[in-house]
């Protein structure tokens, strides 16, 4: 990874998501690139699939670049990143500040980028978070790690890899491989019986022993496989979540299968995905 990719607003959450972005780039070598948003004056800031945000006023205030960017260079200082608005062949803390969506922004951005890091919605209210998060995720055809936005320790240290044998989970773990490779622990968490027709756990983790990583199996039980996934995690006492994100069906309405949906409004915990349809 050279690229990670954050949206910056001068917020808690923000703070928290940067400070785990710098942290990812020190041991990647990767630049991040924080990038603050403004609405232009005929530029329409609705959710992307249809839920309006006309009362969330903090992306329509030119005041709030300057608070943004200190934000951020504070954060690239702590970290002993170089600050700059250019690109470097070597790792820095590069700033960006635009007008526009949140959707344009990450079709522009996300595809040059290796990783977008956006902070987890609160469960009740709109918010600007579920905004993001959601453009991020659809529109930046790149990998997004969503953290809560409370403080978490650092991540990456032991893995979990939700694996159902599927065309979705296997691009997910090779977006993740620079992760994966500087992980102390990896699993691979199965929940269901592995009768489809596609790669089992073992043959994951034959493939990742040729990377020189070293991974277990562990089959999780639950009431349903989201909460299967998330007693894994938790008995692995894992730091992050690895996972595929699945369309449910063509409305963009329900975009999201019962698991997809679930890790993303209910599991509060540091989740690594990348969408494909």
């Amino acid at each position: 990874m050279k690229i990670i990719f954050v949206p910056v607003n001068d917020r808690p959450e923000c703070a928290i998501a940067l400070q785990q972005a710098f942290y990812l780039g020190n041991h990647l070598k990767a630049s991040v690139k924080g990038c603050h948003i403004r609405a232009h004056n005929d530029s329409d800031i609705s959710f992307p699939i249809g839920e309006n945000f006309a009362n969330d006023n903090e992306l329509k205030h030119p005041e709030k670049n300057h608070s943004a960017k200190q934000l951020f260079v504070k954060l690239a200082e702590n970290k002993n990143f170089k600050f700059t608005t250019k690109q470097k062949n070597k790792p820095r803390a590069l700033w960006l500040e635009k007008k526009g969506s949140p959707d344009k922004l990450f079709s522009i951005f996300g595809p040059v980028s290796d990783m977008i890091v956006v902070s987890r919605p609160i469960k009740k209210g709109k918010t600007l978070a579920r905004q993001f998060m959601m453009s991020a995720i659809l529109k930046s055809a790149k990998p997004v790690l969503i953290l809560p936005q409370t403080e978490t320790p650092e991540i990456g240290k032991t893995i979990s890899i939700a694996w159902n044998q599927s065309p979705q989970a296997a691009r997910a773990v090779a977006a993740a491989m620079p992760l994966l490779l500087l992980a102390k622990k990896v699993n691979v968490i199965t929940s269901r019986p592995e009768n489809k027709v596609g790669p089992k756990a073992k043959h994951l983790i034959d493939y990742l022993r040729s990377w020189n990583i070293k991974a277990k199996h562990l089959v999780s039980d639950g009431k349903n496989d989201a909460q299967a996934l998330l007693n894994g995690y938790e008995k692995t006492k894992s730091d992050l979540l690895v996972m595929g994100g699945y369309s449910h069906n063509r409305f963009k309405q329900h975009i999201f299968g019962g698991v997809t949906k679930y890790m993303l409004t209910e599991a509060n915990i540091p989740i690594f995905m990348l969408y494909t349809k």
